[in-house]
């Protein structure tokens, strides 16, 4: 999100009156430069681990929320149990695979609720993608790996929290009245509208100050001295609820790929700055 903002900075600074030529030429070569180098970053990564995380995560929730019905799922969990217990087997360090075991949960827990025909109210706080990619983000950044943020990942952090939670709040704002077409569960907002009698107008009005009110916890939590995370994973922590709000702006900026979110990911990735030539 940072970089993307950067590009915006530069579009705007370049058509103001007392624009810097020199600086201008800076900000253009840095970000050309960083583009760059995120180019071949993402030849690797589209290879790797996080790709198909992320691959994982999309597939089985959509597949959860949508499409199985309660044999096909029961199969298919008994199957990422056993991918699990094989993962495990396999690893000296067992802190990886524990983090798959929050799929398994989630998974199983949706099976029960399909069961007994349940609809709960308030059956989580957050959407499932975010502690699992952001638990994979602390092992690519953090060197040394520490026993005392292992521990702390186990617990569920609030920095992880506050920024799921983001994330859960802005996709329900931009997605939700699509997939209750698609047959999906009820979101946050229809959850509201119903413990409330409210109408959809106050349901969002009311994520979007949760959404507000969580980023004031974030930050708060980010700003703290004892925090027993890098600065670094911090930032990647925050950046997961801005990309949120970003992507889920005007609708399914992930699932719908819309002209806006291919506009951006080609500017932020693809398209480098032009450079100006100066007289």
């Amino acid at each position: 999100m940072l970089r993307l903002e950067a590009r915006w900075f530069i579009d705007v600074y370049r058509s103001g009156e007392d624009m810097n030529p020199i600086l201008l030429e800076l900000a253009e070569l840095d970000f050309n430069m960083v583009q760059a180098a995120h180019q071949e970053d993402l030849k690797e990564v589209s290879r790797k681990m996080l790709t198909k995380i992320n691959a994982l995560i999309t597939t089985i929730d959509d597949v959860y929320d949508v499409y199985g019905t309660l044999d096909e799922l029961e199969l298919f969990t008994d199957a990422v149990e056993r991918f699990i217990l094989i993962a495990m087997g396999h690893q000296c360090n067992g802190s990886a695979p524990r983090l798959y075991e929050d799929i398994y949960v989630s998974l199983l827990s949706t099976i029960q609720l399909m069961k007994w025909h349940l609809t709960p109210i308030r059956n989580k706080d957050s959407t499932s993608f975010g502690p699992v990619i952001l638990g994979h983000a602390y092992f690519f950044v953090t060197n040394p790996v520490t026993k005392e943020a292992l521990d702390c990942l186990e617990e569920y952090p609030n920095i992880i929290r506050w920024s799921s939670m983001i994330l859960r709040l802005a996709d329900d704002l931009g997605t939700s009245e699509d997939e209750l077409e698609r047959g999906d569960v009820p979101k946050s907002i229809q959850c509201y509208m119903n413990e409330n009698s409210a109408t959809e107008e106050d349901a969002r009005e009311y994520i979007r100050s949760l959404i507000s009110t969580t980023w004031k916890k974030m930050n708060e939590e980010a700003g703290a001295a004892s925090s027993t995370f890098s600065r670094t994973f911090i930032e990647i922590a925050m950046n997961l609820g801005r990309t949120a709000q970003c992507m889920y702006q005007y609708g399914d900026g992930h699932g719908v790929v819309d002209r806006e979110t291919k506009k951006r990911i080609l500017s932020l990735f693809i398209h480098p700055v032009p450079l100006e030539t100066q007289p």
